[in-house]
């Protein structure tokens, strides 16, 4: 009679320091891109301004501790649309590298170009950036920007509205940044502006979505819009709860450029952006105001 072999607690336990010692090695050899798990649905596809795009994650280009760490920050990000304002200009004394060379860092990364009207004050400022803008990016669009509050960056409603109407004319793809006022909305889709980007707290502040419950409305009102929150995103935490409000997509800047690691931190809110999208279109269970069980029970213990 054969007698099954069995292991040993000693065997086991060399076997499984083996392995573990092992683990580091795989994990080195892991990249940004390859993290994400092999048997992820890729995104479904959605569209803006006549392009289809997969990802729904939008990063500006400001504040970045060099140009390569914004490059590798876009690549991590697996962002398709990339932000970059006229009025930027390089440090005094760079280098005319291809380091150096910002615009051509921003087009080398594949990804479609979203000029920005940051700094205007007024429509008609606007408007003459925009004219400069797609005559040296070749795009009709353009992410339109008119301030009118120093403290808070809050959107002139008046002025962007104004600007937009001019700009729709001239044959512009606009893309106003405005507040997540219903009715300011609704004008700046009446003067023929067919996306949106609410923010979702001043540019900058890192405090997230400070009105949740206007961006639901905003949702609930126009259905067929594509609404891409713009602003006061903090953590990708924030990003996800505005993409499991049913919001199209985010743009944010800030909390990627200043992170400790960008490129780190830029993968972090591409995961969650998909998340946030992927339990949106799962359908999140609603809130109890009581305890719900979770396990089903017959109504009778069981004695054992």
């Amino acid at each position: 009679m054969t007698t099954p072999m069995t292991t040993s607690p000693r065997d086991w336990e060399a076997g499984r320091s083996a392995q573990v010692k092992e683990e580091p090695a795989k994990r080195a050899g892991d990249t940004e891109q390859n993290a994400l798990p092999s048997r992820l649905d890729a995104p479904a596809t959605w569209q803006i301004g006549g392009r289809k795009l997969q990802s729904r994650f939008l990063l500006g280009t400001a504040g970045y501790p060099s140009p390569a760490v914004l490059q590798q920050a876009i690549a991590a990000s697996g962002a398709q649309v990339v932000t970059v304002g006229l009025r930027r200009q390089l440090a005094a004394g760079a280098p005319a590298s291809a380091d150096g060379d910002f615009f051509g860092i921003i087009k080398s990364t594949g990804a479609h170009l979203l000029p920005n009207t940051a700094g205007c004050r007024t429509a008609r400022e606007a408007i003459t950036l925009a004219q400069m803008a797609r005559e040296l990016f070749d795009t009709p669009w353009i992410k339109l920007e008119v301030v009118g509050d120093e403290h808070t960056l809050q959107p002139d409603p008046f002025e962007l509205v104004d600007a937009a109407r001019q700009l729709v004319k001239d044959g512009f793809d606009v893309f106003p940044y405005c507040t997540d006022d219903l009715v300011s909305c609704q004008r700046l889709l009446d003067v023929g502006c067919k996306i949106l980007m609410p923010w979702g707290a001043p540019i900058g502040s890192g405090q997230g979505l400070v009105n949740p419950g206007a961006l639901r409305i905003l949702r609930a009102r126009l259905p067929g819009v594509p609404l891409i929150v713009d602003a006061g995103i903090g953590s990708p935490a924030d990003a996800v709860q505005a993409m499991e409000l049913g919001l199209d997509g985010v743009l944010l800047n800030t909390a990627v450029a200043k992170a400790l690691n960008p490129v780190r931190m830029a993968r972090a809110f591409g995961l969650g952006i998909q998340a946030g999208r992927l339990a949106f279109e799962a359908g999140v269970m609603a809130q109890q105001d009581m305890a719900v069980a979770s396990t089903p029970v017959a109504g009778h213990p069981i004695l054992l």
